[in-house]
């Protein structure tokens, strides 16, 4: 076997993962411990049912901002819901969890389910960027490491289209090096916001359902 893919599907993959599993429980307990104010008048509300209805009820957005800012909402969806369902049905990713992780397997997408997946999230990255480079308030408040999250996420799935091809072991070894920065380095990103943002719905949630204010 290719000895750099041998490197980056075996070790330098654990190790990245390690890293990334890690670091990722490290900030969500650091999250947790953070807590609420500690003084707090008598709850006239359920907190929980805040945390909960808020952290649900925001996946959907409301009429106001598809009026104000729809392409923002739909490339986001497309990017998210793009990405999802290559990282977790792409045929190369299933048969990788199964055989390296979860000794399990699942039924993959087919080649066209891949592709339009592929397009949507390459579509819904690039216009959010657009975005994030040409709206003056967005710009403003993006800071190097939003950029160097958002290339490095779309070198990671374009490296990913190019080794599905299988023309060369190479794209392979090429991909997983790309994959194994990319879950080195998510923790320390604004890449966490993958997790972190339950967190922050829910504390919000928590404190307007603790006051009987609907969000």
């Amino acid at each position: 076997m290719n000895t750099w893919l041998w490197l980056v599907e075996g070790p330098l993959f654990w190790f990245s993962l390690g890293v990334f599993v890690f670091g990722a429980i490290w900030k969500i307990v650091g999250l947790l411990r953070l807590g609420g104010p500690r003084a707090q008048p008598a709850p006239r509300g359920s907190p929980a049912f805040g945390a909960i209805y808020t952290i649900l009820r925001h996946f959907v957005p409301r009429r106001i901002f598809l009026s104000g800012a729809g392409l923002h909402v739909l490339a986001g969806y497309a990017f998210h819901l793009g990405l999802f369902v290559l990282l977790g049905f792409a045929a190369p990713h299933v048969a990788f969890f199964g055989e390296r992780l979860l000794g399990v397997s699942w039924p993959a997408l087919p080649r066209w389910g891949f592709i339009v997946a592929a397009e949507f999230a390459f579509a819904g990255l690039v216009i959010l960027w657009a975005m994030r480079i040409s709206e003056p308030i967005q710009k403003l408040l993006s800071r190097p490491a939003d950029h160097a999250a958002t290339w490095l996420t779309f070198l990671v799935m374009l490296s990913g289209c190019l080794a599905l091809e299988e023309a060369h072991v190479s794209l392979r070894a090429l991909h997983m090096t790309l994959v194994d920065i990319w879950l080195f380095w998510f923790p320390f990103s604004p890449l966490m916001h993958t997790f972190t943002f339950l967190f922050s719905r829910g504390f919000t949630g928590s404190a307007y359902g603790r006051r009987g204010v609907e969000i």
